[in-house]
């Protein structure tokens, strides 16, 4: 029988209850002595019945209250002692896969479903203070510093989990299971939340190398070879460890389990594209609109273009394959999300960087941006095939179609670029000649242009092609090249075959030439005349010389035709200068009736040393740059002048009276003459000034 008094007990654990009632029952009540009898009649009263103290008149005999509440208390111990200890979470879990099965029959063979167990509350208690340990609201357990086995024994709980909803889910018109549905799901749900924060934390925990895009004086093998260290030749995951992808796999695949891949996808693509964005910017590309590309000043643009192309071959050749290496080995036997989850990522990047590409091709077209344009076209032919096998069908063929109208857009804005070059050719039109004849400077800007393009001339030869097959197709006459209906011809009246490239490159010599011929006659001095057209005719043979792709291109035969060129314009200057200088060394009327004609002998000294005089004052004015040129000039005027003079001195000097006479008329020795041929050609104007008076 229940008393008022255990009615209002204070609870107690089991186990502490008994040790307590059993201490209380051992005490003997000793009276405080400072307290009268009646107040310690009342204390009494006040610790038997502490609710209603007036029910202590109405109580039964002390004794038997003690009598009743140890009976009571014996029978709580004997209770405790017969409760069964807390299920152990093990054979709990063994009971939820019977129960699991039990539902899996019952689906299958359309029967009744068995009640809820009490083993389902039982599993969910234990899985919330599970769960409860590890996301904890003020410190969760951070996966990366688990042990194998915490982690593993979490998973599988989990799964477990994933399993039961999976299974009672299939019975959701069963009223009797909306409540273990609502409490698993919960579960479940609070669960995945942790495995998300989780599965992000792993993600971001990766390094990213630093980027060697600092270095521009580079080369492009030396850049690249520091990409591949700084990304690491074993680190294949791109700054994850092989366990954390580990960590990343099991983790996904208890997300993809508990119904929550779509959530384990979004989150591998956000942090994925937020690392790809940062790798970009760590390789020095920066994102702009077509708009602020347009506007860009060139020597911005021009570094922008190598941040691109250095951007640009990185991730084609390093980042997108290693980054298929991660999603594989993070999302295994899912061939078709690894396919999508990669285009996702990747394709974004490509369409960002082709974009650019574009964009370029887009700018106002000049001279200086042929060689960065064709920086452009080579990477996207040489790169983009290698990224074959790394996207599906459908998404490469949409990238290699996007990449191939890109290159059109260079190729066409290549070969206009290339024929501005004609049109600079025929609008240097300057009435102003180059001091002493020297190589003008359109002869210096267009050979070192051809020379430069050169270089890519495999590439041009390609561009140019393509460009006419276009040209071709648009006007109806066909795509094919017609060699035959564009050939060159040589002195020999044979036809040579020649390329597209190859016959625009002669039509910017032919006009170089056109355009020199006109400059020459700007000087009013033959000789000079004669002079620049040496000096420009050598400095463009040197340069088709020095350039293996532009000489062939342009052939034995133009080499030798200019070789020809050359040595007509010497010996134009030869007689031009020297032959009139010759003509005062004839011996034209010196001789009368066997006797030398001292007048006429007097007059043609005087007028070869004016004329001399006059040469060298001029003539060391010229310019030769080019010391071979200047050598066989000097060498063959020597050769030329020195031996008439010296033979003419020697047979007429003996003539004039020795002393001031011989002096008068003899200004100069033949060694006096190679002297001063040697000073020629220095553009020296103070070189007269060192002739003796």
């Amino acid at each position: 029988m229940e008393t008022e008094k255990d009615k209002h007990l204070p609870e107690k654990s089991p186990s502490f209850a008994s040790r307590e009632d059993q201490d209380h029952d051992n005490q003997h009540h000793v009276p405080d002595p400072n307290m009268n009898p009646e107040q310690d009649h009342h204390q009494n009263n006040d610790d038997n019945n502490t609710e209603n103290p007036e029910s202590s008149t109405e109580a039964e005999p002390k004794s038997e209250n003690i009598e009743a509440e140890n009976k009571e208390e014996e029978a709580t111990e004997r209770n405790v002692e017969e409760s069964p200890p807390p299920p152990d979470f093990s054979e709990v879990c063994v009971e939820i896969d019977q129960f699991i099965s039990d539902l899996s029959s019952a689906k299958c063979q359309e029967s009744d479903p068995p009640d809820v167990p009490k083993v389902v509350e039982q599993f969910a208690f234990l899985m919330e203070a599970k769960i409860a340990n590890y996301d904890s609201t003020e410190s969760p357990m951070k996966w990366n510093q688990l042990s194998d086995g915490d982690s593993s024994s979490f998973l599988e709980a989990v799964d477990q989990v994933s399993k039961l909803t999976i299974s009672l889910t299939a019975f959701s018109s069963e009223s009797k299971y909306n409540s273990s549905i609502n409490r698993i799901g919960c579960i479940l749900q609070r669960a995945m939340s942790y495995l998300e924060d989780e599965f992000k934390s792993l993600l971001e925990s990766l390094k990213i190398p630093d980027s060697p895009s600092s270095h521009s004086n580079q080369t492009d093998d030396q850049s690249a070879s520091q990409e591949s260290n700084a990304t690491g030749e074993n680190n294949i995951f791109l700054g994850y460890s092989e366990e954390v992808v580990s960590n990343l796999n099991r983790l996904a695949k208890a997300m993809r389990i508990g119904g929550y891949e779509t959530e384990c996808y979004q989150v591998y693509i956000v942090v994925r594209r937020s690392v790809f964005e940062e790798t970009l910017h760590e390789l020095g590309f920066q994102k702009f609109s077509i708009d602020e590309i347009q506007k860009m000043q060139w020597e911005s643009l021009e570094r922008e273009i190598d941040s691109w192309k250095q951007t640009f071959k990185q991730f084609a050749t390093v980042y997108f394959a290693r980054e298929r290496k991660l999603s594989e080995a993070v999302f295994t036997d899912h061939g078709s999300l690894t396919d999508g989850l990669f285009s996702s990522l990747t394709g974004g990047i490509m369409i960002q960087l082709l974009n650019f590409a574009q964009a370029v091709a887009m700018t106002k077209r000049s001279s200086e941006k042929l060689f960065k344009v064709l920086d452009i076209y080579e990477t996207l032919r040489d790169v983009v095939p290698s990224m074959d096998d790394l996207f599906p069908e459908e998404i490469g063929n949409e990238i290699k179609s996007e990449a191939s109208l890109t290159r059109s857009q260079l190729g066409e804005s290549t070969v206009f670029i290339f024929c501005e070059l004609e049109n600079s050719i025929k609008a240097d039109t300057g009435k102003m000649t180059v001091p002493g004849g020297a190589v003008h400077p359109l002869t210096r800007y267009t050979m070192n242009y051809l020379k430069y393009a050169c270089e890519y001339k495999d590439t041009l030869e390609q561009i140019f092609r393509e460009h006419q097959k276009i040209e071709r197709a648009d006007s109806g006459t066909g795509s094919d090249y017609d060699y035959n209906s564009h050939c060159g011809q040589n002195h020999n009246n044979h036809k040579v075959q020649q390329s597209p490239f190859a016959l625009q490159i002669n039509k910017v010599m032919d006009l170089l030439d056109t355009g020199l011929e006109t400059k020459s006659k700007l000087y009013k001095d033959t000789s000079l005349s004669s002079l620049f057209m040496m000096n420009n005719g050598r400095y463009i043979l040197q340069k088709i010389k020095g350039a293996t792709e532009i000489n062939d291109l342009m052939g034995d035969t133009w080499s030798r035709k200019r070789s020809s060129d050359l040595r007509q314009y010497h010996k134009n200057y030869q007689r031009e200068t020297w032959g009139k200088l010759l003509s005062c060394l004839n011996h034209e009327g010196l001789s009368l009736n066997g006797k030398v004609v001292k007048p006429v002998l007097k007059e043609k000294f005087k007028s070869f040393n004016v004329m001399f005089d006059e040469i060298h004052r001029t003539q060391s004015t010229w310019v030769v740059s080019d010391k071979q040129l200047q050598s066989e000039l000097r060498v063959s005027i020597s050769s030329v002048v020195v031996p008439a003079y010296r033979s003419f001195l020697a047979r007429f000097s003996q003539t004039f009276t020795p002393g001031r006479q011989t002096e008068k008329y003899v200004k100069y020795q033949p060694e006096d003459i190679e002297t001063y041929i040697e000073e020629l050609f220095d553009g020296n104007a103070t070189a007269m000034g060192r002739r003796r008076p």
